[in-house]
């Protein structure tokens, strides 16, 4: 099959839609309730995997690396917003880890962690595709096939546990989380109000 009956087939411009709808929900954290953003996820995480498994299998075409669009500071800046809004719920125990699978070790994992590695390599994905080049999509498509059965899709199966469980416990976030809230201009510390230009002169008082 050539790359472009592959990469407007209609499972792969399925999979598209899904990895955009799950990307934009990761990069809107802050627009949303942390109860609204978990109940998206519920949502997404299984039909990103249903998705994801249902691409049509491509081999590479190209022999130099596709570029990586996400940089650390990207992955960082998001990661801290999910951890701010998760709180003391980002941690969830872990029951399948390969390191582990065969002793009796306790393995804790992050939810925004895992949630940030998968839109990691989405997004990625996502832009490499959106770049048009058939042949640029095709390699994108096949490196993502390639992580998804190596380790973002058991990422997915695993967070979508705890965000299951996060939906249907009804823990207070907004209680929780105000206790820490940092608010521009209100008692942080003086590095914080002056990236946010909100520090006020204390020598005019």
């Amino acid at each position: 099959m050539n790359p472009n009956q592959i990469v407007y087939s209609k499972n792969v411009v399925e999979f598209v839609t899904v990895a955009n709808e799950f990307s934009a929900s990761i990069e809107n954290v802050g627009k949303q309730s942390v109860e609204e953003n978990l109940q998206k996820l519920q949502k997404l995480l299984p039909l990103l995997y249903l998705k994801a498994a249902m691409l049509p299998k491509t081999e590479r075409i190209l022999e130099e690396e596709l570029e990586k669009y996400i940089s650390e500071l990207d992955y960082n800046m998001l990661h801290q917003k999910w951890l701010q809004q998760l709180n003391e719920h980002d941690s969830f125990y872990e029951v399948f880890d390969p390191s582990i699978q065969f002793g009796h070790e306790t393995v804790t994992a992050s939810i925004s962690e895992n949630l940030l590695d998968i839109y990691q390599d989405l997004k990625n994905f996502l832009i490499a595709y959106s770049i048009g080049n058939e042949e640029v999509m095709n390699d994108a498509l096949a490196e993502c096939n390639e992580h998804y059965g190596e380790f973002w899709g058991q990422q997915l199966v695993n967070v979508m546990r705890a965000v299951h469980m996060l939906v249907y416990s009804n823990p207070d976030f907004e209680k929780e989380n105000n206790n820490d809230q940092v608010i521009p201009g209100q008692g942080n510390p003086e590095w914080l109000d002056k990236f946010w230009g909100t520090d006020e002169d204390t020598d005019d008082v």
